[in-house]
């Protein structure tokens, strides 16, 4: 897959619509909420860093499949951590935390009743920091974090856990700096479907949302590091889409791919670690909306847009009855015009003119 391109920051020049602009590419903006004046001159950073591997977010189709069993199973999983140094944008390089390399983490997915035998690795030639592993679908102390912390090098730590309620949950690290390292990407999602199974449908999408705070600006080239005032402000220079800026549109990894009268499910997380989103698909909406995870009471129908606190995972489905680009944003409109948070679902297929008519 060919880099990102550098259009990613640069300026959108007109806004006609607001589907417009939230369709357009990534852009550059020289000015975070910060002590900084408007006009003052972006803040030089030291010279980006060879990154470690050539992306960090990970791939929203990779889901593992619905569960197909009856009776409870065991899995045995193995989550590792790693800290890699890769672009939050061309140019601009951050030193994330990840589970697996990735952001968010991997999807599990299990069946209510399902046991889980985790092993939990902290490689001393990957990390710099302690790290562990709380799961929201854990009954036990700490969600798990308490026997999974681990400095580099430790011997591995295991627990086993049944998944006793279904719904979709977030896992994320928990030492005691937890929002520094969620804020880095330390975060993913588990899946527990009930024991009835969901509904199926044609594809399934998984995104996480997170803040990055850093001591450069938007669009400044350069290697970003840690900006801890900037995390007790709340004030993030970036809130992405899996980890980097504008990944999933035109002029980043390329938009998500769909078919007209397809049903699709979004699972989406939100690390946080402070903002809650706004979560909004700008030409269609949430035909069916399984609020904060809750995957057993009746979904809510035809929602525009939902709160999705910090800590949250939200699961959502979507008709597509008609072709173009669905462009999932958090609706606090400064984050996906100004901050990262914006990708775009390309639905391909005929036209139904009697439901959206382009050109009477």
């Amino acid at each position: 897959m060919s880099q990102p391109s550098v259009l990613r920051r640069r300026i959108l020049q007109s806004t006609a619509a607001a589907g417009t602009f939230l369709t357009a590419g990534r852009l550059s903006t020289r000015g975070r909420a910060s002590s900084r004046q408007q006009g003052d001159p972006p803040e030089e950073l030291p010279p980006a860093e060879d990154p470690d591997v050539d992306r960090i977010a990970a791939d929203p189709t990779d889901v593992p499949p619905p569960v197909d069993w009856n009776t409870p199973r065991e899995h045995e999983i193995t989550l590792r951590s790693e800290e890699l140094v890769a672009e939050i944008e061309p140019g601009a390089t951050f030193r994330y935390m990840t589970y697996e390399g990735r952001i968010p983490g991997p999807l599990i997915r299990v069946r209510e009743g399902d046991t889980i035998d985790l092993t939990f690795e902290v490689p001393a030639d990957l990390n710099r920091d302690a790290h562990n592993v709380d799961f929201h679908a854990v009954y036990g102390p700490g969600g798990g974090a308490a026997d999974t912390t681990l400095a580099p090098g430790d011997a591995p730590a295991r627990i086993r856990f049944r998944t006793v309620y279904p719904g979709i949950h977030i896992y994320h690290c928990a030492v005691p700096l937890m929002d520094y390292h969620v804020s880095s990407g330390m975060f993913g999602a588990i899946l527990v479907e009930p024991a009835d199974g969901l509904p199926a449908v044609d594809r399934e999408f998984y995104l996480g949302q997170h803040e990055l705070y850093t001591n450069g600006d938007p669009g400044v080239d350069g290697h970003h590091t840690f900006d801890f005032g900037g995390l007790g402000e709340e004030g993030p220079t970036y809130v992405v889409f899996n980890g980097e800026a504008y990944a999933f549109t035109d002029d980043g990894y390329g938009p998500l791919s769909a078919e007209t009268d397809e049903t699709v499910r979004v699972y989406f997380a939100n690390g946080g670690p402070n903002l809650p989103c706004a979560w909004h698909a700008i030409g269609n909406v949430w035909s069916r909306l399984y609020r904060d995870g809750d995957l057993v009471s009746e979904p809510a129908r035809y929602v525009e847009t939902t709160p999705v606190a910090p800590g949250t995972t939200t699961a959502a489905e979507m008709e597509l009855p008609v072709p173009g680009p669905i462009t999932v944003v958090d609706h606090a409109l400064t984050r996906p015009v100004r901050r990262g948070a914006r990708g775009v679902i390309e639905v391909e297929g005929e036209s139904d003119l009697g439901i959206y008519d382009p050109d009477p």
